[in-house]
């Protein structure tokens, strides 16, 4: 089996956790002899085993254990080589006795940082990085921006008319898309380690932010909520159905009051930084990541867009357009960018397909010409 195929099967087995295994990368791994593929892992949840080791359990449990002696592994990211939670997987690959490891790329985090590469080439074993890397390393997007950036990677979600707008004035916006775009966007839910709203869109919505296909729910994403003042009230649904899952974003002068009530239900209050009364998005960000969080999904309103938008906190966007024309009383898609000159708009490297009878627009976005990070969108 080429190294390239094994590393596609790898990815495959990463995508299938995404989402279900921050604040660790959703890595996948691969055990093969030949053409014949020994066991495949991804990483469990936190707490849990790594995505090599998973693999080599699966390979032992099924073929034996001499079955791995001088096989090969095909893993999207760099083995650890510490201990944390668990056990280094470079020790796990060195004594189950694999001949070769294909690795995606070097792992940035300061613990690792090519020594797990070195750990097992001082063991003998055959190394290979960069087999698949565009594809490895926008798999592991989040947990290098957190690495990089210090906050999570940011995905957009907006549902507009051909017009740009999201609601009539009076507030109606169910349904402005289809049934197709609403599927997709609960994948895109089903991926994200969080997804993340304003007051507004809790007080006018009041959504239970959970993953579904059909009437079933698949995941239950952590609810961010950003809400300076902590308007939203303890009734809402994001308090009241599975608050466990639910992280407020508050101002250090909000109401006394107000978190007494809160602190009811067993929701997560956390304070940070504002700015002009709202909440300021870089510090949020970051304090996401502090938290454990490396990709984010943002579904909430004009202004929270506008606001990411304009600090160049967005890195990729998920827009669906449905064939219907509001007017200039509706409420716009994004709000004030406050832009003196076409060139320092936000662009996107877009693809484009459709959702039903809506258009389906998805890509990185560009900052004043620069090209995204991770380029065009895989979704």
């Amino acid at each position: 089996m080429k190294s390239e195929v094994a590393m596609r099967l790898a990815l495959r087995a990463a995508r299938a956790v995404e989402g279900r295994t921050h604040p660790n990368p959703p890595v996948g791994a691969v055990v093969f002899r030949g053409d014949r593929v020994l066991g495949r892992g991804a990483t469990r949840p936190i707490g849990g085993a790594h995505a090599e080791v998973v693999a080599l359990e699966a390979a032992s449990k099924r073929h034996g254990a001499s079955s791995l002696r001088g096989a090969s592994m095909a893993v999207t990211l760099e083995p650890c080589c510490h201990t944390g939670r668990t056990g280094p997987c470079t020790g796990a690959i060195v004594e189950a006795g694999l001949r070769r490891v294909y690795v995606g790329h070097t792992d940035p985090h300061p613990g690792v940082a090519g020594r797990g590469l070195r750990e097992l080439r001082r063991a003998g074993l055959e190394v290979e990085v960069g087999v698949l890397e565009a594809e490895c390393r926008r798999q592991h997007r989040g947990f290098l921006t957190v690495c990089e950036q210090r906050r999570p990677f940011v995905m957009l979600k907006l549902a507009s008319s051909l017009d740009g707008r999201i609601a009539l004035a009076n507030g109606e916006s169910r349904w402005i898309t289809g049934p197709q775009a609403r599927a997709i966007a609960h994948k895109l839910r089903a991926r994200a380690d969080a997804i993340l709203v304003g007051s507004r869109t809790a007080l006018a919505d009041d959504p239970e932010l959970t993953a579904r296909k059909g009437d079933r729910v698949v995941a239950h994403p952590i609810r961010v909520l950003l809400d300076s003042r902590l308007r939203v009230p303890p009734t809402a649904k994001l308090y009241t159905r599975g608050a466990e899952r639910t992280w407020v974003l508050m101002g250090k002068s909000a109401a006394a009051s107000r978190r007494k009530a809160l602190a009811r239900t067993d929701a997560r209050l956390l304070s940070v930084a504002t700015r002009g009364g709202h909440i300021d998005a870089k510090p949020a960000l970051m304090r996401l990541a502090r938290e454990g969080l490396t990709q984010v999904l943002v579904e909430g309103g004009g202004e929270l867009a506008a606001a990411l938008l304009r600090r160049q906190l967005v890195d990729e966007i998920h827009w669906f357009v449905a064939p219907r024309v509001l007017g200039g009383d509706a409420r716009a898609s994004v709000g004030t960018l406050g832009l003196s000159r076409l060139a320092s708009s936000p662009g996107v490297e877009p693809r484009v397909g459709k959702a039903g009878r809506d258009v389906y627009i998805r890509g990185g976005v560009n900052y004043t010409g620069r090209k995204p990070v991770w380029g065009r969108s895989q979704s």
